[in-house]
């Protein structure tokens, strides 16, 4: 028996356990330990108050149901963005019980709810489970918290099943959502889902839903983007979803039209000088309905300002070209983002201190200057990269200069200020006078208690996926063996110091001083990176794999150096003890 179990190891078709470091060393808990503790535990008491506050018992959002880009459906998910995410980092069990009745909830209430003037939303706002035919940036809202739920729960088959679902929208077979053109890898309207592409004429009902009663500008400002025909950038929100898919089942279709679709945009905005197009004819061609204008499109650069200031180039590009370097380590998937803020840069403006880029390009070139840099856009390019260029215009971002040793006091400063934030929506929380006769969809939003930017920046070294339907990117991630659920076991606490190519230092600690913890230490969101050893203290232990485990005496704590090799995995969702 035992010269066969050596057999399998050797042959690679049998996992050996992860390595095992122990920690010994006492540590008083440090000041951002106890904070950060504090904080997850502040915020899943915070969920579960708004949450009484704002869902019934269905699970439905006590609002007004309405169709459309100024309030729908997908502004109720978006109101729990954050949720999953802060399960995966250590929030209560609570906290993705209630996400789970909401989603459930809402995904009733709309398939209930319908927009009679509409063209795909007359019979109800969602069918099979998903919005019938709206834009990337209300999809991607929408589906931000449902992208997330994969760090926490990969074996839920229910979920699996959407998520399959979910993608084969546009992967070109679903006869009922005709989304994508295989031949020229296109996803054919702005305006797409399971009910398929618009590839009429869009009115101002299918933006805007049916008409509110003193609010003429609710569809007013919708009486220029009639022309949804061909691809626009904020489709690759929809790369999300083959990430998902692949992550959680491994089949290499939902890989491979990540990689088509990404890649086919990538290729197109190199070919545009490093511009992203923001129409993509039917016939493939860059501004192919809009007379070869690279810069026309509904929602594109020379969108009036006017009627709607909806101007998306940045958004879906930031998620489906990091969604495929994400799925190979390729760079050349960052390299159109960063061609594309090269040529913004080199038409700045300096006003009053500030540095000002275009955000605007019609027939006469750039316009529309605003202080918007993308630093969130620079931030991945880094940490991606890990290139000192990618640093150029990042000098004054305090979390990476703290990783840089530059900025000490930063992560006490950042979690203080996460408390004060939390007061203040709270608060506001307790003052709200709407009802469910008077809110909108996203009326609540401003009350929404959970945020997770510092927390992802400080315990896994990511930056923030924000809001519009992102894939999580991070250097590392926790799991507790003993509850055998994601995001850091009790009592324990974590602090990436900083961030190399080749390493990840991090420092852990139990804040318990009577009890012991164990911690599994995942490297990337979704093990993408391979170890090569973890220093503590001075001694080396090798690495071989994706995670390790780290044993906490009672109230010990240290400092953690760890070699990796990035992006030399398939990314999976599964746990980690369940490869």
């Amino acid at each position: 028996m035992l010269r066969t179990l050596s057999l399998l190891l050797a042959a690679g078709l049998l996992g050996a356990a992860p390595p095992v470091v122990k920690i010994d060393k006492p540590m008083a808990p440090p000041d951002w330990a106890l904070a950060e503790r504090a904080l997850l535990r502040a915020y899943s008491d915070a969920a579960e108050a708004f949450a009484e506050r704002y869902v019934d018992d269905r699970g439905y959002f006590r609002c007004i149901e309405r169709w459309g880009g100024n309030d729908g459906p997908d502004d109720v998910m978006e109101t729990f963005n954050s949720w999953t995410l802060l399960h995966a980092l250590g929030g209560s069990d609570k906290v993705l019980d209630l996400y789970r009745k909401i989603w459930e909830g809402h995904i009733r209430q709309f398939t209930k709810a319908k927009a009679p003037s509409t063209q795909k939303a007359k019979e109800g706002m969602f069918y099979r489970e998903f919005v019938t035919s709206f834009d990337w940036e209300h999809t991607g809202e929408g589906l931000a918290a449902f992208h997330h739920y994969a760090l926490s729960a990969p074996e839920d088959k229910e979920y699996q099943r959407r998520v399959r679902r979910f993608v084969g929208f546009y992967m070109g077979d679903d006869k009922e959502a005709e989304n994508y053109d295989k031949r020229h890898k296109i996803i054919r309207s702005i305006l797409n889902g399971s009910r398929g592409p618009i590839l009429n004429e869009a009115t101002v009902h299918d933006w805007g839903g049916e008409v509110v009663a003193g609010a003429p500008e609710r569809l007013e400002r919708y009486k220029t983007a009639g022309n949804v025909r061909g691809d626009h950038p904020l489709n690759l929100g929809a790369c999300s979803l083959g990430f998902n898919a692949f992550a959680l089942t491994g089949e290499t279709q939902y890989r491979d039209w990540v990689l088509e679709y990404a890649g086919a945009w990538r290729d197109r905005i190199l070919a545009n000088g490093g511009n992203v197009p923001t129409n993509i004819g039917l016939d493939g061609t860059i501004g192919g309905e809009w007379g070869g204008k690279w810069w026309g499109g509904t929602f594109g650069w020379n969108f009036d300002p006017a009627v709607t200031g909806r101007n998306y180039y940045m958004r879906g590009a930031r998620t489906g070209l990091g969604t495929a370097l994400l799925l190979t380590g390729d760079q050349s998937f960052a390299e159109p983002l960063r061609r594309q803020l090269a040529n913004l840069y080199a038409v700045k403006k300096e006003e009053g201190g500030r540095t000002l880029l275009p955000q605007k390009h019609g027939p006469s070139g750039w316009y529309g200057y605003t202080a918007n840099q993308y630093f969130d856009v620079q931030r991945d390019l880094y940490l991606w990269s890990m290139n000192e260029a990618d640093l150029a215009h990042l000098g004054a971002d305090a979390w990476l200069n703290f990783l840089r040793g530059k900025n000490a006091g930063y992560p006490a400063a950042a979690l203080t200020r996460e408390f004060e934030r939390l007061r203040g929506r709270v608060a506001a929380m307790r003052a709200d006078e709407s009802t469910k006769e008077t809110r909108p969809s996203d009326g609540a939003q401003r009350f929404s208690p959970v945020a997770t930017e510092t927390l992802v920046n400080l315990m896994l070294g990511g930056n923030d996926p924000g809001s519009s339907g992102n894939i999580l990117h991070a250097r590392l991630r926790y799991f507790d063996p003993a509850r055998r659920r994601a995001g850091l076991p009790e009592d324990v606490a974590a602090l990436v110091t900083g961030l190399t190519a080749e390493t990840a230092t991090v420092e852990l600690v139990n804040t318990n001083p009577v009890v012991g913890r164990a911690v599994t230490v995942q490297l990337g969101a979704f093990g993408e990176h391979e170890g090569t050893y973890v220093e503590i203290g001075g001694k080396r232990t090798a690495l071989a794999g994706s995670d390790f485990r780290v044993e906490l005496a009672e109230g010990a704590g240290e400092r953690l150096v760890i070699g990796m090799k990035r992006y030399a995995n398939r990314p999976r969702a599964a746990m980690p003890w369940e490869r």
